[in-house]
């Protein structure tokens, strides 16, 4: 491995694109692993608040038209006006030009994938990232799949991949880095944390 420690890096708003990988209604109504509302919730707060942040998003679903259906019209409603969703026939996102070009586009050389199934959609092109040099993240509690087995699976080999996991939340958070930024408020909005609406009332009550 060179010298640097893709383990070690930090993310942040300059070299960070997100990679949504077919959040369809059909696929989503399988979902076992965590339930769907979660799901939902988690991948739109990732998508907003990576807007917020000005960090890329690619969008990607399969067989839109006939199999797996729409993008889920919550996430849809969060993206960017002028956001793009490319609709490919590939099982894994990465083997599609038109998504490798978006990726390549955004000239960041960390990405975070989040996917429905998560040892399908977000790892496959996450394995296929890392392959092609680049340093892969995958959002779990943004990724969801068929059944437990399928999750554990997925992480399992993820790990072997050296791809790294974590969550929405803290993805964002570490991109944001300054809670003195002037986007830190809709970022942490965007986040839509429980503790956070407690935080924001403490921090009310003591400029009351």
């Amino acid at each position: 491995m060179s010298e640097r420690s893709k383990f070690l890096e930090s993310l942040t708003r300059e070299n960070v694109t997100v990679v949504l990988v077919d959040h369809q209604v059909g696929l989503l109504s399988g979902v076992r692993d965590i339930t769907v509302d979660e799901l939902k919730h988690n991948v739109v707060a990732l998508a907003k608040a990576a807007t917020v942040l000005g960090i890329p998003l690619v969008v990607t679903t399969t067989a839109a038209d006939s199999m797996w259906g729409p993008t889920a019209p919550e996430l849809v409603e969060a993206l960017p006006a002028d956001q793009k969703v490319i609709d490919r026939s590939t099982v894994n996102a990465w083997h599609d030009n038109r998504v490798r070009e978006a990726v390549e586009a955004t000239g960041r050389q960390k990405l975070i994938f989040a996917g429905v199934s998560l040892e399908v959609c977000a790892a496959l092109p996450a394995f296929a990232a890392t392959a092609a040099g680049y340093d892969a993240y995958v959002a779990v509690d943004a990724s969801g799949t068929f059944s437990r087995t399928k999750r554990q699976a997925g992480l399992l080999r993820m790990q072997q991949a050296g791809v790294m996991v974590s969550d929405y939340a803290t993805l964002m958070v570490e991109a944001l880095a300054d809670n003195a930024a002037p986007e830190s408020g809709a970022v942490y909005a965007a986040l839509d944390m429980p503790f956070a609406v407690l935080v924001g009332q403490i921090s009310a009550a003591h400029q009351a």
